[in-house]
């Protein structure tokens, strides 16, 4: 009998280069307030949002994608050429196909790299992390670009007070390869579909096309998804430090999902984190960005911070689905 040749690849993998892209708007508070009956006093208080990004009309998440992408690619110091994989991580591609990721491709100069898109929420970026990382050491990739990238403001309802001051709007990358040291670890992952009533979207586009619903947009059920990131996600990333085999104190930096300060805060609060560890807080200035959020953090922690690089990050991701996903990364 024949016998089928396999594909192998490297032992470990790394996170090269990053990349980052926000919406070129900058929208305060009191641009918000008026639709909700709010005050920025208040939105300050429950999130810690002072001013978030948002993307102009012209500008799309293929946009912002793009701009991410081509700074991660550089920063590696890899030509588009060699990337052969590339893997986008959004909720908000205005077309159901193609996908955003085939067309990036060609947009960086990677084509004819294979390519499709990942829907896990806030989660996303982890999850296609976990991916390019098990599809270079199996030998079926080379070098991946990760982008989470999306355009929250295009499915916003400016009335809705349980998530339309929250969002913004950008893109973050990073281009994954081959390492002679582990640079990823084991990635926690899963998702709790009984609670998909808790954030997602308020309709489906077969009910907006039958004239039952208008345009769908983002909610969630605040308490709810306050508790679980809390309580629940602490036990993930717990669980993850543990299948990197290090402790909180090894940490150079913990970037969690940029959802709410108050949930940042108290996460690192229940971690124990020690003074040591740089938390990432992008949200104060750029909203929260879905699965772009963790990226963008990384990358303006990394901005602000040099001496962070070649450390160890706790990035955790969590969201609609209810789904969620966390490793320890190598800082590039």
């Amino acid at each position: 009998m024949t016998e089928l040749r396999q594909a192998t690849g490297p032992q470990y993998t790394r996170i090269l280069g990053l990349g980052a892209a926000r919406g070129d708007l900058v929208v305060p508070n009191d641009d918000l307030v008026g639709p909700i009956n709010s005050s920025d006093e208040w939105i300050r208080q429950r999130t810690g949002i002072e001013t978030r990004t948002r993307a102009s009309a012209a500008v799309s998440a293929l946009d912002l994608a793009t701009t991410a992408g081509k700074d991660a690619i550089a920063a590696a110091g890899v030509s588009p050429e060699q990337v052969d994989l590339v893997l986008v991580a959004t909720i908000s591609n205005v077309q159901q196909t193609p996908s955003l990721s085939a067309v990036l491709a060609d947009r960086v100069g990677a084509n004819p790299a294979a390519a499709y898109d990942v829907n896990a929420a806030c989660a996303g970026y982890t999850y296609a992390v976990a991916q390019a990382d098990a599809l270079i050491r199996a030998g079926i990739g080379t070098y991946a670009l990760v982008v989470g990238a999306e355009k929250l403001s295009d499915v916003v309802d400016p009335t809705d007070r349980s998530i339309s001051f929250l969002l913004g709007d950008g893109a973050g990358a990073a281009v994954i390869g081959p390492s002679d040291t582990p640079g990823i670890s084991k990635t926690v992952w899963g998702s709790d579909g009984s609670k998909a009533d808790a954030v997602g979207m308020n309709a489906t586009l077969t009910e907006f096309r039958d004239g039952s619903a208008a345009w769908p947009t983002l909610r969630q059920e605040g308490p709810t998804v306050f508790r679980w990131a809390v309580w629940e996600m602490v036990k993930v990333a717990r669980q993850a430090i543990e299948e990197a085999g290090i402790t909180p104190d090894q940490l150079a930096a913990f970037i969690p999902h940029q959802a709410n300060m108050r949930i940042i805060d108290e996460f690192a609060k229940q971690l124990g984190l020690p003074d040591t560890v740089a938390i990432g807080r992008d949200i104060a200035t750029t909203g929260n960005t879905s699965a772009a959020s963790i990226p963008l953090a990384t990358h303006r922690l990394l901005e602000e911070h040099p001496e962070l690089s070649g450390g160890l990050a706790l990035q955790i991701g969590f969201g609609a689905g209810l789904v969620y996903g966390a490793q320890v990364v190598v800082l590039p």
